[in-house]
Formats: C-alpha cells, structure tokens, sequence
C-alpha cells in the first residue's frame, strides 16, 4: 500500500491542509489584494465624481493619502482594465464598467457594515473594518451576511 503523495510528491501531512485547497485559497487571497485597489479608486472617483462633479488626480491623491504619481501609476492600470477614461489635464471618468464595480464595491461595503452593527459592533469601527473584509470575503460570505442581517431585523 502507498502513501498518499501530494503535487511536490512529499508524503501528506494529517497536520496540513491539502496543497491543492492550500493553494486556491492563498491565490484567492492575491487576486482580493490586485482588485481591492481597483474597487477602492473607482468607488473614490464614483464618489468624488458625484459629490463634486469631478475626481481630480490631486483629490484622488489627497484622500488615498498617497502622491499623484501613485496615482497616475494606477490610473494607467485602471485604464488598461477598462474601469477608468483619463486626458491629460482633465478629470477623470469612470468607463459603464469601473461605475458599476464602484456600485457592486459600495454595495458589498455596506453588507459588510450592516453585519458588524448588527453584532454590537461601533460604526466608526464597522466602517473601518468593512474597509478590508468588503475585498476578502466570498460572494456566499456576503451573501450569508445580508441573509443573517436580514433575520435579526425581522
């Protein structure tokens, strides 16, 4: 009888979880990290854009707390992914496709708040804290969250 080997052909550790689901999950974990900038500029310019009429590098760099050439860097990323239409020395606009993540970005961010105020959480720590799971949590998570919210309220 053999022993069960994993991909690198080492023995499996019982200790261990598989490589396979091991993998998956830290590759789900980079792929949050790549979009989480992306959700986090477009839902910023969809809300500057709607506040003031405009999202300018400069505002964008101001509230990101980081400099205009971070800015710009990303920008031309965003461009390239089709989220976001720049011209030299003009606003920034949001392509169909960047204002409806900043829509789907903002909406998990609120399913996420609803969750943590519902479980005594404050909502300045709510708000922060939604921040970074909105990006990390699966979309049956989310789901599980507005389904258990939903519950308690009725």
């Amino acid at each position: 009888m053999s022993d069960p080997k994993s991909v690198s052909g080492q023995t499996e550790n019982p200790d261990l979880a598989p490589v396979e689901q091991q993998a998956a999950g830290f590759e789900a974990v980079r792929e949050a990290r790549r979009s989480e900038t992306a959700e986090d500029y477009v839902e910023l310019i969809d809300d500057l854009i709607k506040a003031t009429g405009e999202a300018r590098v400069v505002d964008v760099a101001a509230r990101m707390g980081v400099s205009h050439v971070t800015v710009n860097r990303i920008l031309s990323r965003l461009t390239k992914e089709g989220l976001v239409n720049t011209q030299p020395y003009r606003s920034i606009f949001l392509t169909d496709a960047g204002t409806n993540l900043a829509q789907e970005s903002r909406e998990r961010h609120r399913i996420v708040v609803e969750f943590l105020t519902a479980l005594g959480i404050d909502e300045g720590t709510a708000e922060r804290d939604a921040e970074g799971i909105e990006h990390y949590v699966s979309e049956a998570t989310i789901q599980a969250f507005q389904d258990w919210t939903g519950k308690i309220r009725s």
